[in-house]
């Protein structure tokens, strides 16, 4: 009988060579993995074929003890969902244990977003011709023009973006590449950085040391300029790609467009944002219906 631990690495070895997934989210499928192999061992139960319904809700119950929330519970048992569809599939097990397992009922939190007007406050901040600041100002123009999670953006290497024709390819969730276009004030922004610079290095963002930017990096320079444009909300690197679907769909784009911009397998992951947009449909409601006053 093979060890729980076997099946484990095969299904890892399955999610990076035939689904291509991410680093970081196989870290996340192993380390969920092995909780529920350790619950296995402390009931001395490893053979696989013995793992039942009602195991696993004693697992979920362990895990419900210890007050994780919704969304981490979600994601263990979708992972636990994955793995036994993957187990049955290559006929290790008859039947999967983990169908009938319910996910907990979510609350879906509006994203935060930035009006207009705070968002060119923002842009507008960093002032002055050295490299770090055109950097910042490219940075920040570059996040609001594309949309671009702050991982896609890390990941982008300098000849990942296209001035002349004004697009850049990132590569998104499940490394799928997308084309996505860069406004003219990035563009001008991009190209001053990027003539200013006088390192080496393949990175199209780096920090004073010539290295990649690193998540925290980008999070300590956005928080830079928050405060200097004493703005309240609490804004991340996302907040940008929140403002920027929302800004979109103000101003009319439609639904499919902005969902093909986000990288956003299901349009579901899109509609969020239509639920931003109601003053303003409210507004054009107001002025084009003839019994709205």
């Amino acid at each position: 009988m093979d060890s729980f631990s076997y099946y484990i690495d095969k299904f890892l070895n399955y999610l990076e060579i035939e689904k291509n997934y991410s680093p970081h989210t196989i870290s996340n499928y192993q380390r969920d993995l092995r909780e529920f192999s350790g619950f296995l061992d402390s009931r001395t139960c490893q053979d696989i074929k013995n793992i039942d319904y009602f195991i696993l809700r004693k697992f979920l119950g362990v895990l419900s003890e210890k007050k994780l929330n919704k969304r981490t519970l979600s994601r263990k048992i979708s992972t636990l969902k994955s793995f036994f569809k993957f187990i049955v599939r290559e006929g290790i097990a008859k039947n999967n244990p983990a169908a009938s397992l319910i996910y907990p009922r979510l609350d879906k939190p509006l994203p935060k977003f930035l009006t207009e007007k705070e968002v060119g406050q923002v842009l507008d901040l960093p002032k002055g011709d050295g490299v770090l600041v055109l950097r910042d100002k490219a940075m920040l123009e570059f996040l609001y023009s594309t949309g671009a999670r702050i991982s896609e953006m890390m990941a982008l290497k300098r000849d990942g973006v296209d001035l002349i024709g004004g697009m850049v390819k990132v590569k998104g969730k499940g490394r799928k590449e997308r084309l996505l276009p860069l406004g003219e004030p990035a563009i001008n922004c991009l190209k001053q950085y990027l003539d200013a610079r006088l390192d080496n290095s393949q990175a199209l963002f780096i920090n004073k040391r010539s290295q990649a930017l690193t998540d925290r990096g980008v999070r300590g320079i956005i928080t830079k300029y928050m405060k200097k444009a004493a703005l309240t909300l609490h804004v991340s690197p996302h907040t940008f790609r929140h403002s920027f679907a929302t800004h979109l769909l103000n101003r009319g784009a439609d639904l499919r467009s902005v969902q093909e911009l986000l990288g956003h397998s299901t349009i579901s992951s899109t509609q969020i944002y239509t639920h931003l947009t109601i003053d303003s449909l409210k507004n054009v409601y107001l002025k084009a219906h003839p019994r709205a006053k």
